[in-house]
């Protein structure tokens, strides 16, 4: 069976009940969550072989998280017990005009305070096709920054497949390199690029015409940034953009393009209504490119099973995607009346 390797930090997530503002009830829900470690759970669920790689402090709290990830089936054999705290982020979730915020705690963590020569990705990399990282873990420090390009140039030297979902994160770059230097860097050597267009021209530094703001987004702009990524990194052979029609946080229109130097492809588009929780619905889609890349007919394909994918995690309480295939492809293929299965 192929290996699956994503790399980044996993957090503590604490959150008021509900759509609670903080502290409004001297509550807060405690779940674990981040990007890659997403990607991994999403991946795991789909029946894939996913390992995740992390530095995650060796202490009660530690315990817990790994205990959560290897209950969703990942393999977390290659994660380092070191350092002193586990990163935290504060969620406050949104609702109709009020928007969700986020607030992070995850200054020396573990995995900020390590640097290249840590991991032995050698041994990560033994027998992997495939890695995904995202632009989080270079934001996080500048040692995090250097060990994510030590991490993507050796697996380009063993030839595996590295996707990277190009997340800007504009509260975590905060160490003095600007995003486009440390991004511009680490994406020459990636095969598959995944974001949406604030990642694209922030993450890059590339500019665009897109106006998200105005509820209406114009699909043949995307192309344009699409063709201009894939020009000025010709390494780079797909890169899929996410949609997102914001028209309140309870309300959304969702659907995602993908341009493979040879096609622009558009996928069906889904009226989001009552979003239960928003986050890690782009590392769902990351994780329903990767199934799609590996297990699915086409492109097109691929893309129409990502985007129901990330559809549905607007339906979950927390970070990480508990879905299956089966699910992702009845909704893909038009089942989504939401009636019960009996």
């Amino acid at each position: 069976m192929k290996k699956y390797i994503t790399f980044g930090e996993i957090m503590l997530r604490l959150k008021p009940p509900n759509w609670e503002r903080f502290f409004q009830s001297p509550l807060l829900e405690a779940t674990f969550g981040g990007g890659e470690a997403n990607v991994a759970v999403g991946l795991a669920q789909f029946g894939l072989n996913a390992s995740y790689v992390s530095v995650i402090p060796d202490n009660p709290i530690g315990d817990a998280c790994i205990g959560e990830l290897k209950k969703q089936g990942v393999d977390t054999s290659f994660v380092v017990r070191r350092g002193n705290r586990l990163g935290i982020y504060f969620l406050e979730a949104g609702a109709n005009q009020r928007p969700s915020k986020v607030i992070y705690d995850r200054s020396h963590s573990a995995i900020a305070e390590t640097k290249p020569g840590d991991i032995n990705w050698d041994k990560v990399f033994n027998g992997a096709s495939w890695f995904h990282i995202s632009g989080i873990t270079p934001a996080i420090s500048l040692s995090a920054s250097e060990l994510s390009i030590e991490a993507v140039k050796k697996a380009r030297e063993k030839g595996i497949t590295i996707s990277c979902d190009l997340n800007f994160r504009k509260k975590l770059w905060r160490y003095g390199k600007p995003a486009p230097e440390v991004m511009g860097e680490l994406v020459k050597y990636i095969d598959i690029a995944i974001g949406n267009e604030e990642d694209c021209q922030k993450s890059l530094g590339v500019k665009a015409d897109i106006d998200i703001e105005s509820g209406e987004l114009k699909v043949n702009k995307y192309q344009e940034l699409t063709d201009k990524i894939l020009g000025l990194y010709p390494n780079i052979k797909k890169i899929a953009i996410t949609l997102r029609e914001s028209y309140s946080a309870s309300q959304n229109g969702w659907s995602a393009v993908l341009n493979n130097k040879k096609e622009f492809l558009i996928s069906k588009k889904y009226e989001i209504r009552n979003i239960i929780d928003r986050v890690g619905a782009g590392d769902t889609f990351s994780a329903g490119l990767i199934y799609g890349f590996n297990h699915l007919n086409n492109d097109q394909e691929t893309l129409e099973f990502a985007v129901a994918a990330s559809c549905l995690m607007h339906s979950l309480p927390g970070d990480l995607p508990l879905l299956s295939v089966e699910e992702v492809k009845n909704l893909a293929g038009g089942t989504g009346s939401g009636r019960v299965q009996r």
